[in-house]
């Protein structure tokens, strides 16, 4: 589009780099007039756009901002006690800066090339040393994508390393006691892999039923009840079955680790160490495990080579992009990390070190604890007798269960509330004892009785009455010099340059590899990201979220012009997730129809290695498409392969244009020859910028 505008600043003039005299000397050089000549040449014409896309004007980069910040502002900011793994936290201001801020890195690419990527993969370093240090494990990745995905991820992984009497096992126990959304993608992760996930009151799982491999329990659970599980993981051990443990890692600094009882896989959420709560992420998981499970690790380990000079140098030392050695072998489709998450999380523990992990994790205890007593004074059921930050009020009657509601959101309070008329409250770094006092006036004017509160006695609340002394962690952590040198400001900034200077980000150049990551962009599109109307609670009423139901409707209104597609899911939180979600569609799809046979997908053996991966984990048979020494799809053997399979053609997945960067002119008889036979189209979207506004997968004749 020409700038015809006055305004100093038009996004597109300021965004795209080539001048108009670079376009004319490039397009001199292709013996071209013009670029849609270019696009001519480039695209076939039986799919190109016969009509512009029906989108809104584009905006100037400050009036998107106003008009944005007017929208996101109609969300309600009340104080959210809601927990489910969701907690506010303090991003310290220098890490806010100097990182979540900083262009130097959050543009820089995913670390594949270790030689360009050195500071980061310190500073990831640090991140997996927390995981590994506050869990009690021998080794941990760095990081997932959410603690649902985790979970899912350490189910699949034990389910991989069955052996002995379990080899055959295919059942999972999974607690009621963990938080409701984690479940939720355990119940679609299972269903396409073969597991058998059953769920029920970990108190009567039956430990001599050989039909099962696994069990995974929360602790501190989903009512926010510490609870000893170690007799219970030492029973399970003696029947060969193998545990994994959902936890929170602000708790382990108080509480015992998981390792130490038992735990074969450890997952959780890293967001409360400074990475603020959006709505709902992205956040940074982890996923710590023992030494022999390292081959099957799902995302990358970090580690650490010396020369012979005793210099250090960080690498990947293990990561999944082992898809594309292995692809429809491959373990697992996670070839990502939240990398600038876990940067912020690891950078958290080290300004804190773990003194400052202490103080805050205690605070937050101490708080919870004043908060218990409270209640107590006003007769309340308090269900939870060992807890860390949550606390579990049970009513009798409905009256008084509505009334706690009604008046909480009248003081712009949000609890959380379950069917059982229970009332959850989880207490979280932000909190201050004024915070406590306000809790507890709703409590008061629910009991129509006066409290009064001796703050004074605040410091001197006993940790040990409300955690037994056989659940205190005894153990250090925390312990290597650089969680015990960046303790001031000045300290740690220097510390974030030194890796930042390693770095190569958009702040050096242009960066050729992939579309995949923040790196392109711009400021403007990163400004709100801050902004204070952003960090909802997940799970706060809708009618407290209506920015975000607004900007989420509009962006789904704008991508189902794009794509031409009937409806978008903002679900998936990667590419490769994007291809799972896909693949679980078009199975659904045939299973609609009646055709659960039809569970063959084709794949290109240029496609990017998740591919094959996620049809894996989708419970689908993988046959490979070859390809010309261009790269291009062999029609012959794509129209060989669909006639053999034809009874049960489930999909084709297809990169376009294709992954070396081509659009194949026979595209569109591609897509008939799969329909003709029964099957859909999944498109992978890694390079649909290509796309817009010449072409769209609608036209193209992909389904999903």
């Amino acid at each position: 589009m020409k700038n015809n505008s006055f305004s100093s600043d038009y996004f597109a003039s300021r965004h795209n780099s080539i001048s108009a005299d670079d376009e004319k000397k490039m397009l001199k050089k292709m013996k071209l007039d013009s670029l849609d000549d270019l696009i001519n040449l480039t695209l076939p014409d039986a799919i190109a756009l016969k009509k512009g896309m029906s989108l809104d004007k584009p905006k100037t980069e400050n009036t998107f901002i106003r008009s944005f910040k007017e929208k996101i502002s109609k969300n309600k900011l009340f104080k959210s006690y809601i927990g489910m793994g969701y907690y506010p936290s303090y991003t310290p201001n220098v890490i806010k800066r100097n990182i979540f801020e900083n262009p130097g890195w959050y543009t820089a690419y995913t670390p594949y090339q270790a030689e360009i990527a050195q500071g980061r993969l310190e500073a990831l370093i640090n991140f997996q040393t927390v995981i590994n240090d506050l869990t009690g494990m021998e080794l941990s990745n760095a990081s997932l994508l959410d603690e649902g995905t985790s979970a899912a991820e350490a189910m699949s992984m034990l389910f991989r390393v069955r052996k002995n009497k379990k080899k055959s096992a295919n059942k999972f126990f999974v607690s009621n006691k963990i938080f409701p959304q984690t479940l939720s993608l355990l119940k679609t992760r299972s269903t396409r892999m073969g597991i058998e996930l059953v769920t029920g009151d970990i108190q009567n799982f039956n430990f001599k039923d050989n039909g099962y491999y696994g069990l995974m329990i929360q602790y501190p659970d989903d009512d926010g009840h510490v609870v000893d599980h170690s007799s219970l993981i030492l029973e399970a051990k003696s029947n060969h079955i193998s545990i994994c443990v959902i936890s929170d890692l602000m708790s382990l600094t108080l509480l015992k680790p998981p390792g130490e009882f038992g735990a074969d896989v450890v997952v959780g959420n890293s967001q409360r160490f400074g990475v603020p709560i959006g709505y709902g992420g992205p956040h940074a998981a982890f996923f710590a495990t023992k030494e022999e499970y390292k081959r099957y690790l799902p995302g990358r380990v970090i580690g650490v080579s010396k020369d012979n000079f005793g210099n250090v140098a960080y690498r990947m030392a293990l990561q999944t992009r082992e898809q594309h050695i292995k692809r429809d072998r491959a373990t697992s489709n996670i070839c990502t990390a939240q990398v600038l998450l876990a940067v912020i999380a690891g950078m958290y523990a080290v300004y804190h070190g773990k003194d400052g992990l202490l103080n805050i994790a205690e605070k937050i205890h101490r708080l919870t604890s004043l908060l218990n007593q409270g209640l107590k004074k006003l007769s309340l059921n308090q269900i939870n007798n060992s807890f860390f930050d949550t606390l579990k009020i049970s009513f009798s009657n409905s009256k008084e269960f509505d009334l706690v509601k009604k008046t909480a959101l009248k003081n712009e309070i949000n609890f959380r509330y379950f069917e059982t008329l229970d009332v959850g409250i989880s207490i979280d770094e932000t909190c201050t004892e004024n915070d406590i006092l306000d809790i507890l006036e709703i409590f008061s004017y629910v009991k129509k009785k006066k409290l009064e509160i001796d703050l004074d006695t605040f410091d001197n609340i006993n940790l040990q009455s409300v955690i037994p002394n056989n659940l205190l962690r005894t153990s250090d952590f925390l312990t290597h010099p650089v969680f015990n040198s960046y303790h001031t400001e000045h300290e740690i900034l220097r510390y974030i340059k030194r890796l930042e200077n390693k770095d190569l980000s958009l702040v050096h150049s242009m960066i050729s590899l992939g579309s995949c990551t923040m790196k392109l962009n711009a400021t403007a599109e990163m400004i709100p990201i801050s902004w204070k109307e952003i960090n909802l609670h997940p799970f706060v009423p809708s009618n407290q979220a209506q920015g975000y139901y607004e900007m989420i409707n509009e962006l789904e209104i704008w991508l189902c012009e794009i794509t031409g597609f009937d409806a978008i899911s903002f679900q998936p939180n990667s590419g490769a997730q994007g291809e799972y979600t896909g693949l679980l569609v078009i199975r659904a799809y045939h299973d609609d129809k009646g055709q659960k046979n039809r569970n063959v997908v084709l794949i290109p053996s240029s496609a990017h290695g998740t591919n094959p991966a996620s049809a894996i984990m989708a419970g689908m048979t993988v046959e490979v498409i070859k390809c010309d020494k261009h790269g291009n799809i062999d029609m012959n053997h794509l129209k060989e392969n669909c006639a053999l399979h034809s009874k049960n053609l489930g999909a084709l997945m297809i990169t376009y244009p294709s992954t070396h960067g081509v659009f194949e002119n026979h595209i569109l008889e591609v897509c008939e020859l799969v329909h003709s036979h029964g099957g859909l189209v999944y498109m992978d979207g890694a390079n649909m910028n290509a796309q817009v506004g010449i072409t769209n997968p609608a036209i193209i004749g992909a389904d999903v």
